[in-house]
């Protein structure tokens, strides 16, 4: 019974050789490492302090409400394909695409508590 299994392990082992040996490789042949300076540390990238002060805080309100959009949208693409097979699924599909839409309800339900529609944030 176990050498059933026996395969899954080799592929498990032989996976994970492979990432270690990638890993291991990218750390022996990657770019020598620089001193870390003063200069360097600072929150900013090139080293080179900030003489001005910062604006305001942008708002990336529009860019949240744009990504609930996006994954909204592609999730009622999915009606597409159900609409389409509707009659060969039967009560089946008709039951699949109810709990389909009950979790996209759940999760609207979810961003609208939660004030992710709300422009005035």
């Amino acid at each position: 019974m176990l050498s059933l299994y026996l395969p899954i392990v080799i592929y498990f082992t032989i996976s994970l050789l492979v990432c270690f040996g990638i890993m291991g490789a990218s750390h022996i042949m990657g770019r020598p490492r620089r001193q870390q300076s003063v200069a360097k540390l600072q929150p900013y990238e090139s080293g080179i302090v900030p003489k001005a002060q910062l604006g305001p805080k942008f708002s990336i309100k529009f860019y949240l409400v744009a990504m609930l959009f996006l994954i909204f949208d592609v999730e009622a693409v999915s009606f597409y394909p159900w609409a389409v097979l509707m009659r060969q699924l039967r009560l089946y599909g008709l039951v699949e695409m109810g709990l389909f839409i009950l979790a996209l309800g759940i999760g609207y339900a979810y961003v609208w508590k939660r004030g992710g529609f709300q422009w005035d944030r």
